[in-house]
């Protein structure tokens, strides 16, 4: 009830029915929910602004109340109307900006103590029913003023998953993270190691001569008894039988004949 007891201060003047209190609370429950009274009767006036507080006459008749509202953001404009129907107000309230209407009926005795409207703490009575009452039957119709979008705080940064034997003691591994490490085949036994260099013509796995054009991977062979463009017609060199190039065949460049190297120690008379 915070800024009732104020509101009831202010207008206690003016209070001198039960219904003028009932009023007061509706009035604050309207402030409490954005809104801002304009004035009292149904046509503006050009000096009115928007306050807190009820209008100057706004208890001159105590059969109908007649209040405008604005919402803070200017977004609304209501016009109220209170009607007394013997022992109940009937409140009806319309937006003049979307022309929706809502209204709801108040027993005035279940919220106001009539013989104790001079005490503010006492006046009042089941505040949080008429509370939900005006809530469910005004505001929530009519829809509440715009209210800015509050900023979500930014989610706050998880740390990483580190493994159960991690320890920042210990240098990190020189292999990255979700890489395979390279596979390097085993010899066939341990006295095979330097094999390769035995074998310089790749006869095993490899061998010392790199030939340049193929990089370690082999290529498809020619086979002359099928011919050469432009230069031998098929059948011209018989199946199997020896056969050295004698140019660049095709477009490219021909690999390395072992035949053109001469053997280790081909110049030595006693070999």
């Amino acid at each position: 009830m915070a800024g009732l007891e104020a509101l009831y201060a202010s207008a206690r003047a003016a209070v001198s029915r039960p219904q003028d209190a009932l009023l007061c609370g509706l009035h604050w429950e309207l402030v409490r929910h954005g809104y801002r009274c304009l004035g009292a009767g149904e046509q503006p006036r050009p000096d009115e602004r928007k306050s807190e507080l009820l209008p100057a006459g706004w208890e001159a008749n105590k059969e109908v109340y007649t209040l405008r509202y604005k919402s803070t953001d200017d977004a609304r404009e209501l016009l109220l109307k209170a009607i007394m129907v013997e022992d109940s107000m009937i409140v009806n309230v319309m937006d003049r900006t979307s022309q929706k209407v809502a209204d709801v009926t108040l027993a005035v005795a279940d919220y106001i103590n009539p013989e104790h409207l001079d005490d503010f703490h006492k006046v009042y009575k089941n505040m949080e029913e008429l509370r939900a009452k005006i809530a469910s039957g005004i505001i929530t119709p009519l829809g509440g003023p715009a209210e800015k979008e509050k900023k979500e705080p930014e989610a706050e940064k998880e740390d990483p998953v580190l493994p159960k034997d991690y320890d920042p003691l210990m240098a990190p591994p020189r292999q990255p993270a979700g890489t395979r490490a390279p596979f390097w085949p085993r010899p066939l036994n341990p006295f095979a190691v330097g094999g390769e260099d035995l074998d310089p013509f790749g006869g095993r796995s490899g061998g010392m001569i790199v030939d340049p054009l193929r990089s370690g991977f082999r290529q498809p062979g020619i086979d002359p008894s099928t011919g050469l463009p432009s230069r031998l017609p098929p059948g011209a060199v018989p199946p199997g039988a020896r056969f050295d190039p004698f140019g660049p065949v095709g477009a490219g460049r021909g690999r390395p004949d072992p035949d053109h190297l001469p053997p280790p120690g081909y110049d030595d008379m006693f070999m």
